[in-house]
């Protein structure tokens, strides 16, 4: 392995650090999963945000709220389900 030194925000080396706690392994292990992800995604965008945007874009038309107007008035039907 290569040693090498980065620089975090505040809050980015504490939320590495929780999510090292949590997961039991080191902060050094965290930030290497990290750069894999980017590297293997192969659009410099990490591999789980393209999956996401690759399900998001999948399910696009596959439902029916039987509304014909969904698109014009989904904030209205979105508060009108969170209040449920």
């Amino acid at each position: 392995m290569v040693r090498t030194q980065i620089q975090l925000t505040e809050e980015q080396a504490k939320e590495v650090k929780r999510i090292a706690r949590t997961r039991l392994i080191s902060v050094a292990e965290i930030i290497r999963e990290a750069v894999n992800n980017v590297i293997r995604s192969g659009t410099g965008v990490a591999a789980d945000a393209e999956d996401q945007r690759r399900r998001a874009l999948n399910a696009v038309g596959k439902f029916s709220s039987g509304n014909r107007n969904t698109s014009r008035k989904h904030d209205k039907y979105l508060s009108e389900a969170f209040r449920k």
